[in-house]
């Protein structure tokens, strides 16, 4: 499921008395009145983790149409670079959409080598709606609670529990919040960046996108080309996909990637005595799902729950040894306490982040065309689901509010691009959540990317976790620009997955600790 870090500081309020007009330059879409940028006033809000973290806020127009109507706030933070170098701000994105960015500029500073991050002022935000910006949506309170309808509609009743649901969903959000929805989309989101470049005191902004944030980062540099420096995306969504195709291929994906994890489990069957056939652990697993769907395991985790628990494992096998564990203990020793503790912790995220589903729901339906004819929604996804089972419906009705959506939808931003200076892809071969062909596509229509590639890997969002390979590409690029150029297929640059987990020595198996922080700020679905 998609989650997002919480928010470690509160916006500071910035000083109307200090707005100065800072002209719109040439060239660069825009409204047309210059809207007016204030210096953000910067406030420390260190944590244990990030002492230096800071934390400011600026206004932007809710219709950058009509920037002397309604503004809203955006929530920004900051590690501020101490180098006598200083190569400017590196605005930093975890996808989603609806992930909170300010604990991530934390993370990015204490991941990238020193002498690199001491050269920029990493710059962290929550987009419009989102966190700690404020209006931040939350349209239905406790739409995950458990136990929810099975997610494979098997019968006309299952179906029409689940179609109420997300009918529902939509009309809260129609109710709370109507003024504001028709400004919650990517091209909004990429205009408040420009506001925040202006308002920082930049001529040019440095980029760092994972997953959703990649899009966000590439419609910004569609929008204002000039406007950027350096631009890093880290697994790439495809463009040519926004959003209903991408959602499809990403259940063809994620079953390829559970299938991996439960041939791992079978490869393992001395810890987890399971079988050593993976097609027979995989009837266990299915086995297992037609028995919580009769009976929820502590009265929480049913069918629907189930899927939760386990889709975080296709964004990262650091989880596997975690949800082996809870599915050997289920199977084997009838004990359901494991799987009820491992949906607390992976699985019953979104539960806990109605503003993150909020805000996801309320761009994808924005930004791009949605069938509104459930007749087909329903024969795309059970075509689906005959060839990929384990994510299809429980994906489909995350998003089916789309198709009962309130506000018109926007076409989606192509963005191709010649006027780029060199920009930096990385892309796991595997990634079920961004799929490789996303980043190929991106690569062929930025001219001058380079491509780096994990191969064989099947995470999502694979810089700073672990691959020094990767890891000295990207810093590379950050401290001077170069990129890598090759000729390794669809790559310019190839390098080896991190080997997957062992099983632990004891029944706890929590990820790293540097992959579980990661992964908790990545935005999930996308």
């Amino acid at each position: 499921m998609r989650r997002s870090a919480v928010a470690l500081c509160g916006a500071a309020v910035v000083v109307a008395a200090g707005l100065t007009a800072v002209p719109a330059e040439a060239g660069t879409p825009r409204a047309a009145e210059p809207f007016p940028t204030a210096r953000p006033a910067w406030k420390k809000c260190g944590t244990e983790d990030y002492p230096t973290l800071q934390c400011a806020s600026v206004e932007v127009p809710l219709d950058h149409g009509a920037p002397d109507g309604r503004r809203i706030t955006l929530a920004l933070s900051r590690v501020p670079h101490t180098s006598a170098t200083y190569q400017g701000p590196l605005l930093v994105n975890p996808g989603g959409p609806g992930g909170s960015g300010l604990t991530l500029a934390g993370f990015v500073a204490a991941s990238l080598p020193a002498e690199v991050a001491a050269q920029y002022d990493v710059i962290g935000f929550d987009p419009r709606g989102v966190g700690a910006s404020r209006p931040a949506l939350d349209c239905a309170p406790d739409h995950f609670a458990p136990v929810r309808p099975d997610s494979v509609p098997t019968t006309p009743a299952v179906e029409e529990a689940n179609l109420t649901r997300v009918r529902s969903f939509a009309e809260a959000c129609t109710e709370k919040y109507a003024d504001l929805l028709p400004y919650i989309d990517t091209r909004s989101a990429v205009r408040d960046m420009d506001v925040v470049r202006r308002a920082l005191g930049a001529e040019r902004l440095n980029y760092f996108g994972y997953s959703y944030g990649t899009y966000l980062g590439a419609v910004y540099a569609k929008l204002f080309p000039q406007r950027v420096r350096r631009l890093v995306l880290d697994s790439v969504v495809d463009p040519t996909q926004v959003w209903y195709d991408a959602n499809l291929n990403q259940d063809h994906a994620f079953n390829d990637r559970h299938r991996a994890f439960l041939a791992w489990v079978a490869k393992h069957d001395t810890t987890y005595g399971l079988g050593t056939d993976p097609e027979r652990v995989e009837a266990a697993w299915y086995a297992m799902r037609a028995a919580l769907k009769e009976k929820p395991a502590g009265g929480r985790v049913g069918a629907a729950e189930l899927e939760d628990t386990y889709i975080p494992g296709g964004y990262y096998n650091g989880y596997w040894p975690h949800l082996a564990a809870a599915f050997s203990a289920y199977v084997n020793d009838r004990d359901a306490r494991p799987l009820v503790k491992a949906f607390e912790n992976l699985g019953a995220a979104d539960a806990a982040d109605d503003n993150g589903y909020s805000i996801y729901t309320a761009v994808e339906c924005r930004d791009a065309g949605w069938p509104r004819d459930w007749q087909q929604w329903r024969k795309d996804n059970w075509e689906a689901y005959e060839r990929a089972p384990f994510m299809t419906w429980n994906n489909a009705w995350y998003n089916a509010p789309c198709a009962f959506w309130p506000t018109d939808s926007l076409r989606p931003e192509r963005i191709r691009n010649s006027d780029l200076p060199p920009a930096l892809l990385f892309q796991a071969t595997h990634d079920a959540a961004t799929p490789y062909q996303g980043a190929v596509t991106v690569h062929r229509q930025l001219d001058r990317s380079s491509l780096v590639v994990e191969s064989g890997g099947g995470n999502h969002g694979i810089t700073l976790s672990g691959n020094a390979c990767l890891d000295r590409h990207l810093a590379t690029y950050l401290a001077d620009g170069t990129v890598p150029r090759g000729n390794h297929g669809d790559a310019d640059a190839v390098c080896p997955a991190l080997p997957d987990p062992k099983p632990p020595t004891s029944k706890a198996a929590p990820a790293t600790a540097r992959g579980s922080m990661l992964h908790g700020l990545l935005g999930f679905r996308g």
